[in-house]
């Protein structure tokens, strides 16, 4: 029985600016007004990044905008999230981060079933000319679909 799976957030630029190497899901300590903000208007990746603190996993800068309905029980909205995963994987992320000087980075946010999870990616940064290399392959693509529709819609 497979739970349902909606996409709350996607961290676009992380593809832009890394190459990811492993993928990993975590689940996140929310507080309920959090939950309900993200369920109303969402949440961001942008400019978040994963650190390790006494071999404990947090997400920091994911920013959750407050939850109006929430007054005085509201929560910080760029606080420090602590991310759930098992003790094995948290040695091997910081383990290969460590070794190879690789970063952490959360690539997307979703529902699986009630529960908010973040992927997260073991990822090394590109450098000037593979972002451009990235562009000239994305414009490939876009001109090949469109050739490929133009030549449908001819017959």
């Amino acid at each position: 029985m497979s739970k349902s799976v909606k996409i709350i957030s996607k961290n676009n630029k992380a593809y832009y600016n890394y190459f990811i190497l492993e993928t990993y899901e975590a689940g996140i300590v929310l507080t309920g007004s959090e939950i309900k903000a993200i369920r109303q208007s969402g949440l961001s990746l942008d400019e978040s990044y994963v650190t390790f603190k006494n071999a404990e996993v947090f997400l920091l800068n994911a920013h959750i905008a407050q939850y109006h309905e929430a007054n005085i029980f509201n929560h910080e909205p760029k606080r420090t999230r602590k991310l759930l995963l098992h003790k094995k994987e948290i040695f091997k992320l910081k383990k290969k981060a460590e070794e190879k000087s690789l970063t952490i980075i959360p690539t997307k946010a979703y529902f699986k079933g009630s529960h908010v999870k973040i992927e997260i990616a073991l990822s090394r940064g590109k450098k000037l000319f593979d972002k451009r290399q990235t562009i000239k392959e994305r414009d490939l693509q876009r001109d090949l679909l469109k050739m490929k529709k133009d030549f449908n819609n001819r017959r």
